[in-house]
């Protein structure tokens, strides 16, 4: 995939999710290039050391929610970021994140006000443990180190040690379709045959070795 292919991806995903009410608030990606370095990204420019320092999810949020952080603020308040860095026209690295409100109150103590709109069905239950999940990939040799630091990975929460291979970089789509399915189930189901699919994928980076743990297979 090209940095504009990735760009044209993004913002399909975006109008779909404005049309079907399913986010509150959005950021249509910009692309910036300076020299051989393309990367599409959210607009402004943005610190994203917050989310690496040892503080609590709560503050994390509320910076990257009050400085727009995002590309999609959803229904439940759960931001979404989808970044891509490309070098001379090849994938450097992404940064592709669902932060979900650590806040949830609103929903459960309310759930009267929701719980006719099946959307809502998945957030307004009191069980519900809300952690980030981010998918990282970075091309750099320095970087990898095999079974440690694959190129493609996804971490859950907040662990620093937490890097699950994954097959391949992971395109915009394939992303967002992982985020609704697995986390707004039912708007999913009662709405994707609205959202546009989107064809495009990255070339295999994981290595034999990552193979034969457990990861995560990217479609191609």
């Amino acid at each position: 995939m090209t940095a504009e292919q990735v760009r044209a991806q993004i913002e399909s995903i975006t109008t779909d999710l404005i049309e079907l009410s399913l986010c509150d608030d959005q950021r249509f990606p910009s692309v910036v290039v300076n020299g051989a370095t393309t990367d599409v990204t959210i607009p402004g420019t943005y610190s994203l050391s917050v989310a690496l320092k040892n503080v609590s999810y709560k503050h994390i949020y509320e910076e990257l929610l009050s400085s727009q952080c995002y590309n999609l603020r959803m229904l439940d308040g759960a931001l979404i970021q989808l970044m891509y860095r490309f070098v001379n026209d090849k994938l450097e690295r992404h940064r592709l994140a669902v932060f979900p409100s650590p806040d949830l109150t609103e929903f459960q103590n309310s759930p009267e006000i929701y719980e006719l709109d099946e959307v809502f069905a998945d957030v307004i239950a009191r069980n519900i443990v809300v952690f980030p999940v981010r998918f990282d990939f970075d091309q750099s040799d320095e970087v990898f180190k095999e079974m440690h630091h694959p190129r493609s990975h996804l971490t859950l929460g907040q662990y620093r040690n937490c890097r699950v291979p994954v097959s391949a970089p992971v395109a915009p789509f394939r992303f967002m379709d992982f985020v609704l399915r697995n986390f707004y189930h039912t708007a999913h189901r009662k709405h994707c045959d609205h959202i546009r699919p989107c064809v495009g994928a990255f070339e295999a980076t994981i290595v034999e070795r990552e193979r034969s743990i457990v990861h995560v297979q990217i479609p191609v």
